[in-house]
């Protein structure tokens, strides 16, 4: 298959044999506040795991640790069942075989990309590392720029070349922090892509730190929630998307219609329809959240009447704000293939009760 960029023939990137990583209870203090509060769970072999989180929910300190950066207060980190850090132990980054690809990219501004690329080889021969530098380079469409200089690549290509240094020692795991956040939406589609297709080609356990959760749910086999230094939940994105442990972590993935009732026989009643609250008292509080893609639109006279606010166009979907009698706030609605209406228009407005999550 051909580069879009350069048009040169993709080499496949060389396996290695990948390493699980585990967090065993591991606490990480800085002035005394907790950065990362007792953590615990097991990058399989060949695993790509998202770290997912607002900023300072301790993401990158997780990262950290595992390379070696920082060291655990309290708690162990295990690969392949080994302790490299832990109350008596501390095996030093450069015999962790473990890779780290920083935010910035962390290029030396006085090498070229080639000699980027052959940083982490230097117990090789000359000609050999350039080798191995040379074919990660046009593995990753950089086949004529090994000679450029970094401020003579776009944030892409040196995107691509700290790639391509992380992963020619053959480390058994790979870490990455915010890897494409510095990147315009074009360009981070493209090369999250291709840097997935080199992660999997290599089989090397991942750990990537993002805090956009359309980009985890793209890229992870697993992804672990956090939140003020909390492991809040781990799993696969289809499992964490649809059953978010609490209303916060629903809250991170989407907008959500929120809509207070009261518990009454193990239901709420909205103005929206009656909904299961289940593990809820009779008497207790509880939120129905609604996506804005759960609701679907009728035409007038089908479903529950409301009235259009605003209806924007934006390309895959429209979105479109509905009143609803009984409802304080407007309803946001993603759809498509939406009914022509205008805003004032009357509509049908239709919630499947078994997409609504109760809090």
């Amino acid at each position: 298959m051909a580069n879009a960029e350069t048009g040169q023939r993709r080499l496949r990137a060389s396996a290695v044999i990948p390493a699980s990583l585990t967090f065993e209870n591991v606490t990480r203090r800085f002035e005394g506040k907790e950065a990362v509060s007792d953590v615990s769970f097991t990058a399989g072999n060949g695993e790509v795991i998202c770290l997912l989180g607002a900023s300072g929910c301790g993401k990158s300190t997780l990262l950290r640790l595992a390379a070696g950066i920082e060291v655990p207060d309290s708690g162990r980190i295990l690969l392949d069942g080994k302790e490299i850090a832990g109350p008596k132990t501390f095996v030093e980054p450069e015999d962790r075989g473990i890779g780290l690809v920083f935010q910035d990219y962390a290029l030396f501004p006085h090498l070229d990309a080639l000699s980027n690329a052959r940083f982490g080889l230097g117990d090789l021969a000359k000609r050999e590392s350039l080798s191995i530098a040379d074919a990660a380079l046009r593995r990753v469409g950089l086949g004529d720029r090994l000679r450029a200089m970094p401020h003579e690549l776009s944030g892409g290509e040196q995107q691509r070349v700290a790639l391509a240094r992380a992963v020619v020692p053959r480390p058994r795991v790979l870490l990455m922090d915010e890897p494409f956040s510095n990147l315009d939406r074009r360009m981070r589609d493209q090369v999250r892509e291709e840097t997935v297709a080199v992660l999997r080609e290599t089989g090397a356990t991942a750990l990537i730190v993002t805090h956009d959760p359309e980009e985890a749910m793209r890229i992870a086999d697993r992804i672990a929630l956090m939140r003020a230094g909390k492991l809040i939940q781990i799993g696969a994105s289809r499992d964490i998307y649809n059953n978010p442990v609490d209303l916060e972590a629903a809250r991170f993935f989407c907008d959500l219609n929120e809509i207070e009732a009261t518990v009454k026989n193990g239901r709420i009643e909205t103005a929206l329809g009656t909904f299961p609250a289940p593990g809820k008292q009779d008497g207790e509080r509880a939120i129905a959240a609604i996506r804005p893609q759960s609701i679907r639109l009728k035409p007038a006279g089908f479903c529950l009447s409301g009235r259009i606010i605003s209806h924007r166009f934006i390309g895959e979907v429209d979105l479109v704000e509905v009143a609803v009698q009984g409802l304080d706030r407007t309803l946001r609605a993603r759809v498509q293939d939406a009914p022509a209406t205008k805003p004032g228009s009357d509509i049908g407005v239709d919630i499947k009760a078994a997409e609504v999550l109760v809090f």
